[in-house]
């Protein structure tokens, strides 16, 4: 048989995130979304070893260098799991979300979100399951004075 029989579209969608993301085995990993812990797990699973989940994570740091965001079905959970991930990611960090619904619009407005919080979009990818948009962070810390202040 084919590795592509045993190939499932959670896989798929896994392995796009990881590409488009641009995320090594090193890296900081922030996940998030409704899929969150399957996410940890299949990441796990291909041995990145310094993934965590945005819910246990209780203080912005900023220390992460990726953000995954997979399973959320509707613009207003994407957008609080973008929001919650974002406060714990560095300044050139990039993020990966999976969009898995067909509401009308829903890629836009979540293109839209990210670049409010200082993304710029640099790939898209559609898969069986859905659509994954990838993003950078742009100089984060410059666009808010006081932060960059501080250091």
């Amino acid at each position: 048989m084919s590795r592509h029989a045993f190939f499932s579209s959670q896989d798929e969608m896994v392995d796009t995130m990881i590409d488009l993301a641009h995320v090594s085995k090193s890296h900081r990993i922030v996940i998030s979304g409704s899929d969150s812990i399957e996410l940890y797990l299949a990441l796990k699973r291909r041995g990145f070893c310094f993934g965590v989940l945005a819910s246990a994570c209780r203080i912005p740091c900023g220390q992460h260098s990726a953000g995954l965001i997979a399973g959320d079905h509707s613009y207003q959970a994407i957008e609080a799991a973008i929001i919650q991930s974002s406060r714990l990611l560095n300044s050139s960090a990039n993020i990966a979300v999976s969009i898995e619904s067909q509401e009308n619009g829903l890629g836009g407005r979540v293109r839209t979100k990210l670049q409010q919080l200082g993304f710029r979009i640099e790939a898209g990818a559609r898969c069986r399951k859905g659509f994954v948009l990838a993003a950078h962070r742009q100089e984060f810390g410059q666009d808010f004075g006081a932060i960059a202040n501080v250091a």
